[in-house]
């Protein structure tokens, strides 16, 4: 459908609504490759890296593709539109995956490495998926319109852990298949955005609305505690989870109990998002945020009482209603704090941190995890231990935006 104008007024949210259900379902489908990677990542990775050390460096590289692309994504997007740069995301998606299974195929890390890189493209993009259902959203419909979109990927933790039992073993190099259906869901799914109705970009007049540079977007403390929070909820959720198969294998369990594992992480990752909006809505972005805090140290401490499969699983799902709620919650407050002529510059720089943060997390977790040798439980262990730093420093940030008086109206 052909994109209209930015400079439209919205008078109800029916464009909106049917904007959200094709995110929601780009959500679900193109989503559940990222459940099957996370799943087989580490697993692969340990299978052919030189080092049990790198196993998650594949799963890191990830990231760190999707925080080194997300600026030059965002600003894609600005001049030309959302749909274009989730076109690039599906494509790369495919790329990566390719290019990850002819690694499995030849058995060599770096070009395993390689593709899992180009694979940060497509996570990159899907990040946008949550700001794109704003655009054509009224005030009082955005925090839902995110929630909603959130929400699809509820379909994906449950599509995305399936493929995985129905491919991981299905060729003689393991995990291969696996690879082979993500190209497979990037493809299909890159049909959806022919659907999408998003605002098309606008050249900006002469006498247009700049906004703020980065630096002064940086001084406004309500933009910085928002990215403190969507870090530290999206880092730490990242820290924990990629470590999961790795230790649920490593305890004795088997690659199903992990894939179970993590998709019941996923379903309580995007679950609530059918009401997390109403919530931020009624309470306010920063109670919801708080809330997702506690959430994310409630999972480290039961995650702690030991390695049982039930306490792999309530800690998981504790993890998985902690970042939902404070990674959408930071991410609402952020759509608050600037202006739609400030959009490319803030989501961009915002989606850089978060996922820079994630990368060091990812990396930060396989090291963790072998902090104690050959002692899963101790590497486990050391994880979990982790997190208390990062989440001080986040309840510090939301403490000091709630004691910060309100500036006053010129």
């Amino acid at each position: 459908m052909a994109d209209t104008t930015q400079s439209e007024v919205i008078h109800d949210d029916t464009r909106a609504k049917r904007n959200v259900l094709v995110l929601v379902l780009a959500q679900a489908l193109l989503g559940a490759q990222m459940p099957m990677i996370f799943v087989v990542g580490g697993l692969a990775g340990l299978m052919i890296s030189p080092n049990p050390a790198l196993a998650t460096i594949p799963i890191s590289l990830i990231v760190f593709g999707s925080m080194t692309t997300a600026p030059w994504l965002s600003a894609l997007m600005q001049r030309h539109g959302r749909t274009i740069g989730f076109y690039v995301g599906a494509i790369a998606g495919a790329i990566g995956a390719a290019v990850s299974a002819y690694g499995l195929w030849i058995d060599s890390f770096p070009v395993f490495l390689a593709g899992s890189y180009v694979t940060g493209i497509y996570m990159s993009a899907q990040g946008f998926y949550r700001f794109a259902a704003t655009d054509t959203a009224s005030d009082t419909y955005k925090p839902k319109a995110i929630s909603y979109v959130m929400a699809g990927g509820l379909l994906s933790a449950f599509i995305g852990p399936q493929l995985v039992k129905a491919t991981a073993e299905a060729t003689v190099i393991p995990f291969l298949g696996t690879y082979a259906a993500v190209v497979v869901v990037n493809l299909v799914g890159a049909l959806l955005f022919t659907f999408l109705d998003l605002p098309k970009a606008e050249p900006a007049a002469a006498d247009a609305p700049r906004g703020r540079n980065r630096l002064e977007l940086l001084k406004d403390p309500k933009i910085v505690v928002s990215m403190i929070c969507a870090a530290v909820s999206y880092a730490l959720m990242n820290l924990m989870m990629t470590s999961t198969p790795l230790a649920v294998v490593g305890c004795g369990f088997t690659t199903g109990n992990a894939a179970d594992v993590v998709s019941a992480h996923v379903i309580a990752m995007f679950a609530p998002s059918f009401f997390t909006g109403h919530l931020i809505a009624r309470f306010g972005a920063a109670k919801i945020v708080a809330t997702g805090l506690v959430l994310l140290a409630l999972a480290g401490g039961v995650a702690l009482t030991g390695v049982e499969l039930y306490q792999f699983f309530a800690a998981l799902i504790l993890l998985g209603l902690g970042w939902n709620f404070g990674f959408i919650g930071a991410t609402a407050m952020l759509t608050q704090a600037h202006k739609p002529e400030e959009r490319g510059a803030v989501q961009g720089m915002n989606d850089f941190v978060v996922f820079g943060c994630v990368t060091i997390a990812s990396l930060s977790s396989g090291v963790l995890m072998h902090s104690g040798g050959e002692d899963v439980v101790a590497g486990w262990t050391s994880v979990n231990l982790a997190m208390a730093p990062f989440l001080v420093l986040a309840g510090a940030a939301l403490i000091y935006l709630a004691l910060k008086p309100e500036p006053r109206p010129v």
